[in-house]
């Protein structure tokens, strides 16, 4: 398996550039990323968590470990995001395995695990 550390590292880069190329657009996308994971009624970990639920679920390499490192930024504990693998993998059998072993690598790339 590709390093999951190198496929983030050129997420930001490819981001970093969208920013520039359509700046209106990314930034309006960052505002609105921004109001959603607040806290409220749902703490900004619950709402990460749920959000790697999702993406999991939709197979989106960049929004897994996007929210992987967002979810381990607002404090999830590695038992947290386990769990949240647990969910995903009930709701969607052997597709949920796969695409939950880029989030035990990436944690392990990132000394986590």
């Amino acid at each position: 398996m590709e390093s999951q550390m190198e496929l983030n590292e050129e997420r930001f880069r490819i981001r970093d550039k969208l920013l520039q190329i359509v700046p209106v657009v990314m930034k309006a996308e960052i505002d609105q990323s921004d109001m959603v994971y607040k806290d409220g009624a749902l703490s900004r970990k619950v709402k990460r968590l749920i959000a790697l639920g999702i993406a999991l679920r939709a197979a989106c390499t960049n929004c897994i470990l996007s929210q992987t490192q967002r979810a381990l930024e607002a404090g999830a504990s590695n038992e947290e995001i386990m769990e949240t693998i647990a969910v995903e993998i009930s709701m969607s059998g052997t597709t949920g395995i796969g695409e939950s072993m880029r989030v035990v690598k990436f944690m392990e790339e990132l000394g986590k695990l």
